[in-house]
C-alpha cells in the first residue's frame, strides 16, 4: 500500500471545460492560444504532430473529464480534481517541463493536501513550486470544499512536507529545474483527492471496490498514453502502489520500459522520516539512473 495525502471536490463534480493559461513559455514559444488550439485539434483522437506538451495536456483533459463523470460509494463525501480548478497552473507546469522527449518518467499516487491539491503541481508545495520552478498563477476552488480543506492556492500557509522533501531533493542534485528536466518529467497516477466528511484523507486502496476499478481502468490508460508520447525508457513509481500500478500498465501494454522504485517522501511513512534524501540516492545509485536525474550523460554517477 502507498502513502500518500488528503484533499475533497463534491461527488457529483463538475464536468465543466478546461481552461488554459495566458501565459507563454521562453523555452517553448507556445502561448496559451496555441495550447488551446492543440488540445481543440486533439479532442477525441491521439495526433503525433502535435507537440509533446500539447499531447500530454490532451491525455490528462480527457482523464479529467472522464474521471469528473464517477460517483464515489462512502465513505468518501469529499473529491478534489486539481486538474479542473488548477488547470492553469497545471498546463504552465506541463508546457515548461513537459514538451521534449524523456528519458525518465517519475510518477506519484494522488495529490497531497498542501501541494498538487493546492497548486495544481505533483507534489507542489507552493514556495518550491513558485521559486524553483518559477511556475505561479491563478488557482481556483473545488465546487465543494472541506471546511478544514480549504484550496488557497499559492497563498496556503501550510508545507507539504511529501513536496518539501521532494523537490527539495532535486533542486539539491540538480541546481536547476532545467538540469532535471533535461531527462525527466513527474507525473500524478490519479488527479484526484479523496476525503471523509472529517477531513480524514482516504486513498485509493481504500476505496470501495467497484470504485477503485474504475479508477484505475481510466489512469492505467492515461499512464500509457504518457509513457508512450514522453518515449520514456525507465519508468518510477514514488511508493509501492505507484510502482504496482506501472507493472500492471507496461504488462498490459506490452510497453519496453524499466520500473524502478523509489521510497514516497510522505511523513506518514516511518521510512520516509528516517532519511529519506539518503534512501532515494542509494536508490539512485543502484540503479545507475543519477547521473540522468542531473541531466549530466557525460559522466557515471557517484
Amino acid at each position: 500500500m502507498d502513502l500518500f495525502n488528503n484533499a475533497t471536490t463534491s461527488t457529483g463534480a463538475s464536468n465543466s471545460v478546461l481552461s488554459v493559461p495566458t501565459y507563454v513559455d521562453a523555452s517553448t514559444g507556445m502561448t496559451s492560444n496555441e495550447v488551446k488550439h492543440g488540445l481543440d485539434e486533439l479532442q477525441g483522437q491521439h495526433n503525433s504532430t502535435a507537440s509533446i506538451a500539447v499531447q500530454i495536456l490532451s491525455v490528462e483533459s480527457r482523464l479529467s473529464n472522464q474521471l469528473n463523470r464517477l460517483l464515489f460509494s462512502p465513505p468518501v463525501a469529499y473529491v478534489y480534481n486539481p486538474l479542473n480548478y488548477a488547470w492553469e497552473t497545471h498546463s504552465m507546469f506541463v508546457t515548461k517541463f513537459g514538451n521534449t522527449k524523456k528519458r525518465i518518467l517519475f510518477v506519484g499516487m494522488n495529490p497531497g493536501p498542501w501541494g498538487m491539491v493546492q497548486t495544481g503541481i505533483p507534489f507542489g508545495a507552493a514556495r518550491l513550486v513558485q521559486d524553483w520552478l518559477g511556475i505561479v498563477g491563478t488557482v481556483g476552488t473545488p465546487p465543494v470544499e472541506h471546511p478544514q480543506r480549504r484550496v488557497q492556492g499559492f497563498q496556503c500557509p501550510r508545507t507539504e512536507v511529501s513536496g518539501q522533501r521532494f523537490w527539495g531533493f532535486f533542486r539539491d542534485i540538480c541546481i536547476t529545474p532545467e538540469n532535471m528536466f533535461k531527462n525527466c518529467f513527474v507525473y500524478s497516477y490519479c488527479p484526484l483527492s479523496f476525503m471523509h466528511t472529517s477531513g480524514r484523507n482516504i486513498t485509493p486502496p481504500e476505496l470501495k471496490s467497484s470504485d477503485r476499478q474504475a479508477i484505475m481502468e481510466m489512469c492505467d490508460s492515461s499512464l500509457a498514453q504518457i509513457i508512450t508520447v514522453l518515449q520514456v525508457d525507465i519508468v518510477i513509481g514514488i511508493g509501492k502502489f505507484a510502482e504496482y500500478r506501472i507493472r500492471e500498465t507496461v504488462k498490459r501494454n506490452s510497453l519496453n520500459v524499466t520500473i524502478g522504485c523509489i521510497l514516497h517522501p510522505s511523513p506518514i511513512n516511518p521510512s520516509a522520516n528516517k532519511g529519506w534524501k539518503e534512501a532515494v540516492l542509494k536508490s539512485m545509485q543502484e540503479m545507475n539512473i543519477l547521473h540522468i536525474v542531473r541531466g549530466d550523460q557525460l559522466h557515471q554517477c557517484i
